[in-house]
């Protein structure tokens, strides 16, 4: 699953439109990595002021009375129907109107969720913050491995563009340098060896040409804070074009 597809699950999950298999698949999966776990609980409270500001959105005025009258009209109008035999089934005026009547509740309800759908999916779209910095990371042949997106607000989605194989006692650990001349430090590790989004507080808000760069390094992460282990790619951030 591509860091994309997790993100739309969790926001299917968040707004209560997936079905119970995929919510436990995600429910297990926020158990086994609390990164995935922080992310569905940001979901739930970025969309929580949807209950606030999401008004009910009424058909239009006097819609079921006109229906009525004109089942009414037909009824009234239509001659009996000559006798049939009976094995032929006959469908009355009557019938569509007491079958109306079971779904009328769930026309509405449907076209309501059907709006209200439109509505938290737009609003999501809206709301996904866009990143200060982009960088793609390259390994030692040139080939881009990563992509790292950098937000304003200290989160960096990484997103790995080649499966690979990570050994047992190992990890893959992101590191950025915040100041030019300052050390390396570091973002997290992407402990399932997949694509992941990462948060640190305290970092000042990421900058062109700023250094991002993942390492191999032992089980639980880099000893002395800093980078010890082989480089899979490194690359300079640049400023999205907006």
């Amino acid at each position: 699953m591509t860091d994309r597809s997790l993100d739309l699950l969790i926001d299917e999950v968040a707004l209560g439109l997936a079905d119970d298999a995929d919510i436990a698949r995600l429910d297990r999966m926020a158990q086994a990595d609390p990164a995935i776990a922080a992310r569905l609980d940001q979901a739930r409270q970025r969309l929580l002021a949807l209950d606030d500001t999401a008004d009910a959105l009424p058909l239009p005025e006097g819609f079921w009375t006109r229906l009525e009258a004109r089942l009414d009209a037909e009824e009234a109008t239509t001659p009996p129907a000559a006798p049939q035999p009976a094995q032929q089934n006959v469908v009355e005026v009557s019938s569509i109107r007491n079958a109306m009547h079971r779904w009328r509740a769930t026309a509405v309800a449907g076209m309501a969720a059907a709006l209200m759908l439109g509505v938290m999916l737009a609003w999501v779209s809206l709301s996904r913050p866009e990143p200060a910095v982009i960088a793609v990371l390259l390994n030692d042949a040139g080939e881009a491995i990563a992509l790292v997106e950098g937000l304003p607000d200290n989160t960096t989605r990484i997103t790995l563009l080649e499966r690979q194989n990570v050994a047992a006692d190992q990890v893959m650990q992101v590191w950025t340098k915040p100041e030019e001349d300052g050390p390396p430090v570091s973002l997290g590790l992407l402990s399932t060896g997949r694509s992941s989004t990462l948060t640190i507080d305290g970092l000042p808000t990421p900058r062109p040409q700023q250094l991002y760069e993942i390492t191999f390094e032992p089980a639980g992460g880099s000893p002395t804070q800093l980078p010890t282990g082989p480089i899979l790619g490194k690359g300079l951030a640049k400023e999205p074009v907006t």
